[in-house]
């Protein structure tokens, strides 16, 4: 049962990574290219250093933005799909009487909330020439401690939601634990450091465009997944709704 799972969490990812795909291409890669831009006028400005010798890209820019972007994201879709798997495997029974479809919406939800969109409030993706290249290591580091330490508060409300929940009931359980979480987050934002690299002079609308994409990618990856898992695992569970997983 889990076997068959997790063959429909990889063409969950597949197909969600696809749709992830044409939705960067059109609205992020056009910010990308306006970066591109800004830092060759940049760059243009400069002095020229007789001695610099110009190197040639390893990748085109127009393999990058098609063949090596879908590569990427479909790497990315394909795997997160097989982990979705592997969770909702694990959580399937234990959210409540939801239908397949349902826990898995609602698995998605969560995942998007705690790996995506907590992280990128406090680290937003930046695209070219708005950050410096000396920092990029330091800039890592803090977005994988933060999405590390979301996961791990995502992870300590579920717990405090299944302590509470014998005796509160699954909804007040759940909204004790989301604002505990909430409160958590909020708390950690403030401790960590803050990154302010753009140049005063990098176009606000690119900026902010580029950001709103690269979350909406996030988005459409993550309802990809839910949407298109809930209906395959749908299939592979008993009608009455009890997951025969445990017994598999």
């Amino acid at each position: 049962m889990i076997g068959q799972l997790l063959m429909r969490g990889l063409l969950a990812g597949l197909v969600a990574g696809i749709l992830a795909f044409c939705f960067a291409y059109v609205f992020g890669e056009p910010s990308v290219d306006a970066a591109i831009v800004f830092e060759e006028q940049m760059a243009a400005a400069e002095p020229a250093d007789p001695g610099a010798i110009e190197e040639e890209p390893l990748v085109s820019r127009p393999v990058q933005s098609s063949w090596g972007l879908l590569t990427g994201i479909l790497i990315l879709s394909v795997g997160l799909g097989g982990v979705f798997a592997i969770l909702f495997a694990c959580a399937y029974g234990r959210l409540g009487a939801l239908s397949a479809a349902q826990a898995s919406l609602l698995l998605a939800a969560i995942g998007f909330i705690s790996f995506s969109l907590v992280p990128w409030l406090k680290y937003p993706a930046n695209p070219p020439a708005s950050t410096f290249d000396d920092t990029i290591v330091y800039r890592t580091d803090l977005y994988f401690l933060i999405l590390a330490i979301s996961l791990a508060l995502g992870y300590g409300a579920w717990m405090l939601r299944q302590q509470l929940l014998p005796g509160l009931g699954a909804w007040n359980a759940s909204v004790i634990a989301g604002l505990g979480y909430v409160v958590a987050v909020a708390v950690v934002f403030l401790i960590m450091p803050a990154v302010n690299e753009t140049p005063e002079t990098f176009p606000a609308t690119v900026l902010w465009e580029f950001r709103i994409a690269s979350l909406g990618i996030q988005f459409v990856l993550w309802a990809g997944i839910g949407l298109v898992f809930g209906s395959l695992a749908g299939r592979v569970l008993d009608r009455d709704g009890t997951s025969r997983i445990a017994a598999a």
